[in-house]
């Protein structure tokens, strides 16, 4: 059994696709990223998916049922459930699910004033599980209108800002969050309008790491997905986002190791 603890509030802690064809999904990203899955402890419509026999992310096949866009969702760590849900609604924010008891926690699903839809979680989390490092993520970035506006709403409510180990600062024109010295989350801000294209709406974004982005760009064409933006180079490393089959957006990376 995979070592637990309590992660600092306010830390990325997990990542999960909210999909509608789980059987589809596996195959996709098994093809595109090289994992494995093993069953999840949430039932028959969970899965978690491996690398190297090590935890990386969940899928649920919750989508449909639950009446949302299949995406990849954000989940962070919280001491209170209750607590950050009553906080997300004071600023403008919405609670949509939860809290909600959860196999061994409870999470919530929320989104910030300007849509973004994001998680929190409380209760133990992977212990080996930490964004830029080993398996896990190599990126987590939330692209939205205003990243001031958005660091302000997430202070608020994980209480960065009443937190000494927590630093938030402007860099290179994005707001850069750090938890106990490590890079956790970037907000990125501008050019993102009120469009109708999923593509340019404020979401929370994930980065995984391959060892080739040509390679997993010719397996996601190959695997019934598209391309959304052509392989470059960004602050990450050199990178490609995809579209899954059923519209699920994601970057690969091969951006340095740890």
């Amino acid at each position: 059994m995979a070592a637990t603890e309590h992660a600092r509030p306010g830390t990325p802690c997990w990542v999960s696709l909210q999909t509608a064809d789980l059987t589809a999904a596996q195959k996709f990203y098994g093809a595109v990223l090289g994992w494995t899955f093993r069953p999840g402890s949430l039932g028959e419509d969970f899965r978690v998916a491996l690398s190297g026999g090590r935890a990386v992310a969940g899928l649920g096949n919750v989508a449909r049922a639950m009446g949302v866009p299949v995406s990849w969702t954000s989940y962070f760590a919280v001491d209170d459930a209750d607590a950050v849900a009553s906080r997300v609604r004071e600023r403008g924010g919405t609670v949509a699910v939860g809290p909600l008891a959860f196999g061994n926690g409870r999470a919530a699903l929320a989104a910030d004033p300007a849509g973004a839809v994001f998680g929190f979680w409380e209760g133990r989390v992977l212990r080996d599980w930490r964004i830029g490092h080993g398996v896990a993520p190599a990126w987590l970035e939330l692209r939205t209108r205003d990243c001031f506006d958005a660091a302000l709403f997430y202070s608020g409510i994980f209480l960065w800002d009443q937190s000494q180990e927590t630093d938030v600062r402007y860099e290179d024109d994005v707001v850069m969050v750090s938890v106990g010295g490590h890079t956790v989350a970037c907000l990125r801000g501008g050019g993102v309008e009120a469009a109708p294209d999923p593509k340019v709406r404020p979401r929370w974004h994930v980065y995984f790491r391959v060892d080739n982005v040509e390679k997993a760009v010719e397996a996601a064409l190959l695997a019934g997905g598209s391309v959304a933006a052509e392989p470059g180079l960004s602050m990450v490393g050199h990178e490609a986002t995809l579209c899954d089959p059923e519209g699920g957006i994601f970057t690969v990376t091969s951006g340095p190791p740890d």
